[in-house]
């Protein structure tokens, strides 16, 4: 409409480059002049090899490559970048830092413009009216109202970045736990296969005896239960390496049918790994404390709830504000030009007790932020305490099932060669390879409980990172 207007007075002008340099990009949001962007985090990622670099998201993030086995450090990655919760909440930091960003404007003038065209009809006349004008507010001083939002929009930033963190430790752990849980699915089928195995050769040692007449049929009948029970345990096994595989597909950010192929463990783990934590538990629970992301945050929540509530102490006192105005109006061929500049103090004499409320409101939410921060540190403590106790008993575990897997596998063997040899009996070689099969599973579960214990009490500590991963140096402590 303004390009109707044959003359626009140099001030209406003037306020109307600076608009113009503004830009409608800036003036609207979708841009980010005060970078804000900067103070989010990144996107969790890992650096790793074997994957295809994929940006669609402009993450970059990266997707496994179908051909290479699948190792715990992709898996991390992946469900790091692909999981959804990631991305929710990443979003949800960059919101709040965005909101960094409004209370950084209110620092700022806020600039008006006006434009309009009026046309009144009338019996005699018809009057036609244009209008322009430019408004500029700003507002000076506030008693520290601004400065106390704006520091509680930064401590909330705080928490959430380090609510962030927390979120990404605890998918990282999901990672680490499904992995482990899908390689020992494995682990736990090919035993029952060896037991399978084991089974049928007691079954073709039985009825061997009992063709040459030194075997009874109830020694052939109890090797033929135990067969099939050995086949039962073999096809739940490969149905429980299937759902191990799905719930894994699914941390990792994918369908639960998507096909999966993985990276060979080690059979056995070094010693120097299997130790017991070589660090104070007092020192642990320390550390924790001084890096738990989600105690960090509960930190940031209560410093925030303090600026929340000088925010509304400041919001019932004095602010003092400078406005500057300028516009344009003609009628009917006659032009008429007005500019007005001045200071206005705003005093609040009575407002119905509202900032007395929204004080007692803020001091009682600070009061229920510094209960669950103290909340938080006792728990951090409880579960460093789990964490530790487990990966004891986990390493005791791993040294006591290798003595009990060893000693079943000879009991078996000699127990089946008796059998064979015609002076031991089935039910001798049934026990021994029930026994076989029982301490191979715990076996299976020690080496699962000792990889998880170890994440877990990294994650409970705070230090959980792509170096626990890796397998460590001999004479390596734990952490």
């Amino acid at each position: 409409m303004l390009r109707h207007f044959r003359f626009i007075p140099p001030t209406v002008a003037a306020l109307m480059s600076v608009f113009a340099l503004a830009g409608p990009a800036r003036a609207f949001g979708t841009a980010d002049p005060l970078g804000t962007d900067r103070l989010a985090p990144p996107h969790p990622r890992l650096p790793l090899t074997g994957l295809t670099a994929t940006d669609a998201s402009g993450t970059g993030c990266r997707q496994p490559v179908a051909e290479t086995p699948l190792d715990v450090l992709a898996a991390v990655e992946s469900a790091l970048c692909n999981n959804p919760l990631t991305r929710e909440v990443w979003a949800s930091a960059r919101a709040q830092a965005a909101l960094v960003g409004v209370a950084q404007g209110a620092f700022l003038p806020e600039l008006d413009a006006r434009a309009g065209i009026t046309r009144q009809s009338g019996d005699v006349a018809t009057e036609r009216q244009r209008t322009a004008s430019l408004g500029l507010a700003w507002l000076l001083f506030d008693f520290g109202a601004r400065d106390a939002s704006l520091e509680n929009a930064r401590q909330l930033l705080i928490a959430a970045t380090a609510s962030f963190d927390a979120t990404v430790h605890g998918l990282f752990l999901s990672a680490v736990q499904a992995y482990h849980n899908a390689q020992a699915a494995r682990a736990a089928l090919a035993a029952a296969r060896l037991s399978e195995k084991a089974s049928q050769e007691s079954l073709i040692a039985a009825e061997t005896r009992y063709r040459v007449g030194t075997g009874t049929p109830a020694d052939r009948l109890q090797a033929q239960t135990a067969w099939s029970q050995a086949t039962l345990a073999r096809i739940r096994a490969e149905g429980e390496v299937r759902n191990a595989d799905g719930v894994l597909a699914n941390v990792m950010g994918f369908d639960a049918s998507r096909p999966l192929q993985l990276a060979e463990l080690p059979a056995q783990l070094p010693e120097s790994e299997t130790g017991a934590v070589q660090r104070d538990v007092d020192a642990l629970i320390a550390e924790a404390r001084q890096r738990r992301p989600d105690l960090l945050a509960a930190e940031a929540q209560l410093a925030a709830a303090q600026a929340a509530i000088d925010a509304a102490r400041a919001s019932g006192r004095p602010s003092l504000s400078l406005g500057a105005s300028t516009g344009w109006q003609r009628s009917d061929g006659i032009g008429a030009h007005s500019s007005s500049l001045g200071l206005t103090l705003s005093i609040p004499l009575f407002s119905g007790y509202e900032t007395t409320y929204r004080v007692r409101t803020a001091e009682a939410q600070h009061q229920s932020r510094s209960a669950q921060r103290e909340r938080l540190r006792q728990q951090v403590a409880l579960d460093v305490w789990r964490a530790y106790q487990a990966l004891g008993t986990a390493g005791q575990s791993l040294k006591t099932t290798a003595d009990l897997l060893a000693s079943a596998e000879q009991s078996e063997r000699v127990a089946l060669g008796r059998y064979k040899a015609g002076v031991g009996t089935i039910l001798d070689v049934l026990n021994a390879q029930s026994a076989l099969a029982a301490a191979r599973q715990q076996r299976i579960q020690a080496m699962l409980d000792w990889r998880v214990s170890r994440a877990t009490l990294a994650q409970a500590i705070g230090t959980l990172d792509t170096g626990l991963l890796q397998t460590p140096a001999t004479g390596t402590p734990l952490p």
